[in-house]
């Protein structure tokens, strides 16, 4: 069985910006799509807008009771984990997904318009000439005409489409928007647009993104606070200048030391990690970078280092941090 996210605790506060970074496979993906409810998780719990108070009570609860009927009816009410059919639904007119390819997750037999209005109609928030006038809004706050309506997802660029997904994203008027690396597919010039565009819309509308992504720079210029992974777990937390000027765990300097870095005086060290990225299907036992670190000892082979603070929101998975 591959647990392609395993132990994974992440709070997302309203109206931050959280990056998301690790090299591809670590099950940053899988970790999106179980967040907005695309893909069930086996076990662990999923909170949206959830006071404190609920969440200690069920964690008092468990560790008690998990047979209590009190616990079974707040989990039932709060745990997303457990939802299903009009609850799901119901939840995603608050929370949305943009995914990393806009031309396959967009529909080619659509038009423009109707991919748009299509979260409209199936929320049945809009429809007939207030639907109509809320696409066109729409399309122009993400930078699209009016004009281009009739139109099919081929008839775009890469950025354009990008665009589209966000315009449809945005139709329920979400509180919480995850990004799968909606700019890896594009030119920088057009990544930088999507980003200021990104910016924007998370001022005016108040938004609180889950971003994923592979390029550290660009985490690095958006992001308020970065979760690194690795193997599917997070194995450090911090501010982006925590992340990028002292990071603690191997793996994250790694990562850091392997960004290149624009400004040819500036010399960064290299660090060369010996070894394959072991499979998740068969992770090594304790801590799953240990047959890659220099700085591994008996007990990283034998234990899995739990996530803990090291200062004020740095959090590091390790036994021996720098």
């Amino acid at each position: 069985m591959v647990k392609a996210v395993d132990g994974v605790s992440l709070a997302v506060k309203r109206g931050q910006w959280l990056g998301l970074v690790g090299e591809s496979g670590c099950g940053k993906t899988t970790l999106a799509k179980t967040v907005v409810r695309l893909l069930k998780p086996t076990s662990g719990h999923i909170y949206f807008d959830v006071p404190d108070e609920v969440k200690a009570e069920i964690e008092e609860l468990e560790s008690r009771d998990t047979n209590s009927g009190k616990l079974t009816s707040l989990v039932r009410e709060n745990d997303l984990a457990t939802f299903s059919g009009n609850m799901v639904r119901l939840f995603r007119r608050h929370a949305q997904l943009v995914h990393q390819d806009p031309f396959t997750s967009l529909d080619p037999r659509m038009k423009l318009k109707d991919i748009v209005a299509e979260p409209l109609r199936i929320h049945r928030i809009l429809s007939g000439e207030a639907q109509e006038t809320a696409v066109k809004e729409l399309l122009i706050r993400v930078g699209l005409s009016a004009g281009q309506l009739g139109r099919y997802p081929h008839q775009f660029s890469g950025g354009q489409r990008q665009r589209i997904a966000i315009a449809r994203a945005l139709a329920t008027k979400p509180e919480f928007i995850v990004f799968d690396e909606p700019t890896s597919a594009l030119d920088v010039s057009v990544q930088a647009q999507i980003l200021n565009l990104l910016k924007d819309l998370k001022s005016e509308f108040g938004l609180t993104y889950l971003y994923i992504t592979h390029e550290l720079l660009i985490a690095e210029s958006v992001c308020d606070y970065i979760a690194v992974m690795y193997l599917g777990r997070v194995v450090e937390m911090g501010r982006p200048e925590e992340i990028f000027h002292t990071p603690r765990h191997p793996y994250a300097q790694s990562l850091v030391a392997a960004t290149p870095v624009p400004d040819p005086k500036r010399r960064v060290g290299r660090i060369v990690l010996h070894g394959e990225v072991p499979s998740p299907a068969n992770p090594p036992p304790g801590c799953t970078f240990h047959p890659r670190c220099s700085r591994a000892s008996d007990e990283c082979r034998e234990l899995e280092p739990p996530l803990e603070p090291i200062s004020n929101d740095h959090y590091v998975a390790c036994f021996h941090p720098l």
